[in-house]
Order: structure tokens, then C-alpha cells, then sequence
């Protein structure tokens, strides 16, 4: 089972996923991907929203969905990847058009960053469309870099992000003498 999770940005609940949550997640990942005229593969890239349990549970990643007002309104997961040693993909990061421009992907990409250090792993990588120009400029923004390696049929862009050690300073040494 997942590590729960749960906080709030203005009117929204950020949370663990459960499995009730199946269809509603469907639909927006569904939703968003048609908005920007791409397709939805529920049997292949998108089969992970439906089989959240052994795509992200079972290896060590996290689902989390954002509702207001008990709808949901947003996804976002990460799971570890082989990309890197301690790395993990960004995934299924979609909000719904009415609750986007309020500052809302900035704090979820925030907090899943600090979930993903918290957890032991030290790079994010993701994959995106050109076409999601928000999600381009938010990932951008936060500091990811552009890589190669596309996997994903519906993608042309890869991007990277090497997290900032999340232990203090060494302590300065006493000289021995």
C-alpha cells in the first residue's frame, strides 16, 4: 500500500489515490488528452491510471488526485524508472481547465517533488507534448532540462531534473592535532 498522503492548496484537497477513484482519474486523464487533440491508450501509456495498484504501489510510487468540493478535478504519480539510479517518472500529471492559472500544477509539481526526496530518489524525469504548452512552460520553469529518449507514442519531449540534496551541510570537522 501506498504512503497516504494529503494536503491542500486553497479549495483543494490533494491526496492519496484509492482504488474508488479509478474512473473518475480515468476521465481526466481522458478529458485533457482529447482537449489537446491527443489520444487516450487506455490498453498501452495510459493503462497506469486504470491499474494504479501494480503500476505504482506495488513499485514503490505514488497516485494522487486533486478534488474540490469531493469532484475530482486532477492526477499526478511518479513511479521509479530505469532512467537512473535513484530515478523516478513523473506521470499523469493533468488538471482539469477550470482549475488551472491558479498556481495549483506549481504546488502539486512542488510537493510531488519533496514526496519523490522523501523517498529516496534524487532525479525526476518525465515525457510531455509540445501541444501541452502550460505543462511545458510550468516544467521549464521549475527547472527541468531537456534530455532525449521519448518512449511515449504521443510525446516529443523529454525532460530531466536532478533534485538538490535534502540533508544539511556537513558539519565542519574538528582538526585533530
Amino acid at each position: 500500500m501506498t504512503p497516504d498522503h494529503c494536503s491542500t492548496f486553497g479549495p483543494y484537497l490533494i491526496r492519496s489515490w484509492q482504488p474508488s477513484d479509478r474512473e473518475a482519474a480515468a476521465a481526466i486523464v481522458a478529458q485533457v488528452l482529447q482537449e489537446y487533440c491527443l489520444t487516450c491508450e487506455p490498453t498501452d501509456s495510459d493503462r497506469d491510471v486504470l491499474e494504479v495498484e501494480a503500476c505504482y504501489w506495488e513499485t514503490g510510487g505514488q497516485f494522487w488526485v486533486v478534488e474540490k468540493d469531493g469532484v475530482l478535478v486532477g492526477t499526478a504519480g511518479y513511479r521509479p524508472t530505469q532512467r537512473g539510479e535513484h530515478a523516478v517518472e513523473l506521470r499523469k500529471m493533468y488538471l482539469l481547465p477550470q482549475v488551472r492559472g491558479q498556481g495549483l500544477g506549481r504546488y502539486l509539481l512542488s510537493s510531488l517533488e519533496i514526496a519523490i526526496q522523501q523517498h529516496g530518489f534524487d532525479e525526476i524525469w518525465l515525457e510531455t507534448a509540445s501541444v501541452l504548452k502550460e505543462a511545458v512552460g510550468l516544467y521549464e520553469a521549475m527547472g527541468y532540462e531537456p534530455a532525449s529518449g521519448v518512449e511515449t507514442a504521443r510525446c516529443d519531449r523529454v525532460y530531466h531534473k536532478r533534485l538538490l540534496p535534502t540533508h544539511s551541510a556537513a558539519a565542519p570537522t574538528q582538526a585533530m592535532g
